[in-house]
């Protein structure tokens, strides 16, 4: 088979792996009525208990998988990754009780975690001088995926509250013939390795990054920006029900807006913005237009305001690509790796702990015994998690202007 077609199988795989991160978001309320969960408020706990548990799955298992996939080779971890997927899917469309849902994700976590082993495929096949070429399409398919996903799963459900997971599970069947007629095996047996204990272990990256010099604070800002904005995917869909009275279709629609939002943000407006500003008067601007954005949600009570408030908040996602160029620029050309190693890390430890303490707030300000209604109360939460991260960029931009001084 040609490298072009496994190229194509590969960015198959990463989309429909991206997909299925989106597709479940605007079912949450449906999915949480369907199991008993009794309103948006309890809905919202045990959905943020199935996101914990899908990134606490992936965090874990994605270093064992990537070893698994030096020592064994590429395509079965692969396949067997796409394989459950489609598993997942069929478990989550015939699922009615919540327990079955959670086993559903630590399956999907599993095989979510194959990114890295699509990566690596990708990192085989290409020449050097395409590699940057072809991770840039990876990043994009990923980016195509988040928008596809939420608009899918929102379109799908006004049929049927499953039938976003049987195209899915389809989808994920299909790709794993696909790759069993003509996807050959990228490492050859001589350039395998051993499978180590070491691979088991997801907190090497973090223990080994924040040893590097300069970057414990620009780190930490990663990980509170990355916390905060994790009020998105895990409450958007309760909060808009519970608002506004949200449909499934409207949740979805509004998330794939968002992700276009992002898209737009990162690819045209950051570069032109790159030209006029420092990187740390970019960081700033876009922690400025998070916060606005989050206190704006937290007290708005008018559907029609979403929208203007919603690109506003696209443009707080410049943070974590301008924060990576300032890390990446504090780091030996050897360590970068590990550096990006490391803010995947984050990330994923953002998602495992975020949804665990947004949820609960949400519910208490949402409850039968609530103080006062405040759906928004999450998002306000999250502005003065941002609020905080303010004096850390300036102690940064002083740090990075003694340095370029000295």
């Amino acid at each position: 088979m040609s490298d072009d077609r496994a190229l194509w199988f590969i960015l198959a795989t990463i989309l429909i792996d991206a997909i299925g991160v989106g597709l479940i978001f605007p079912l949450m309320p449906d999915l949480m009525d369907r199991v008993g969960a009794g309103g948006a408020s309890n809905g919202a706990v045990l959905g943020g208990i199935l996101m914990a548990a899908y990134a606490a799955t992936q965090f874990l298992c994605a270093p064992a998988v990537g070893g698994l996939s030096d020592a064994v080779g590429r395509k079965p971890v692969l396949l067997v990754a796409l394989a459950t997927l489609a598993v997942d899917y069929v478990i989550m469309a015939l699922a009615t009780s919540f327990w079955l849902l959670l086993a559903g994700r630590l399956l999907a976590g599993v095989a979510g975690a194959t990114y890295i082993t699509a990566t690596a495929y990708l990192a085989d096949i290409s020449t050097p001088e395409k590699r940057a070429a072809n991770f840039g399409l990876i990043g994009a398919t990923f980016g195509i995926g988040f928008v596809l996903g939420p608009a899918l799963g929102g379109l799908l459900a006004g049929i049927d509250v499953t039938a976003p997971f049987w195209v899915a599970a389809a989808l994920s069947a299909a790709n794993v013939a696909f790759g069993l007629a003509v996807l050959p095996e990228s490492l050859a047996p001589a350039k395998r390795r051993a499978f180590r204990a070491s691979d088991l272990n997801p907190f090497g990256a973090i223990r080994d990054a924040f040893r590097m010099p300069a970057l414990a604070l620009p780190l930490a800002c990663m990980f509170v920006f990355e916390f905060a904005n994790m009020v998105y995917p895990t409450l958007w869909a309760f909060w808009g029900r519970e608002a506004f009275g949200w449909s499934a279709t409207m949740i979805g629609g509004t998330l794939a807006a968002y992700g276009v939002g992002v898209a737009l943000t990162q690819g045209l407006v950051l570069p032109a913005l790159l030209k006029r500003m420092s990187e740390h008067g970019v960081l700033t601007f876009a922690l400025l237009t998070g916060t606005v954005a989050a206190f704006a949600f937290g007290f708005t009570t008018a559907p029609w305001l979403v929208a203007v408030i919603l690109p506003i908040a696209c443009l707080s996602d410049m943070a974590p690509p301008t924060l990576t160029a300032i890390m990446a620029n504090a780091t030996d050309e050897d360590r970068q790796g590990v550096l990006q190693g490391v803010i995947a890390s984050l990330g994923s430890l953002a998602a495992i702990f975020a949804p665990l303490l947004m949820t609960p707030l949400f519910r208490h300000y949402t409850g039968p015994d609530t103080p006062f209604h405040m759906p928004g109360a999450p998002f306000l939460f999250a502005g003065f998690l941002m609020l905080l991260i303010f004096p850390v960029v300036n102690r940064i931009r002083l740090r990075t202007e003694t340095a370029s001084g000295a």
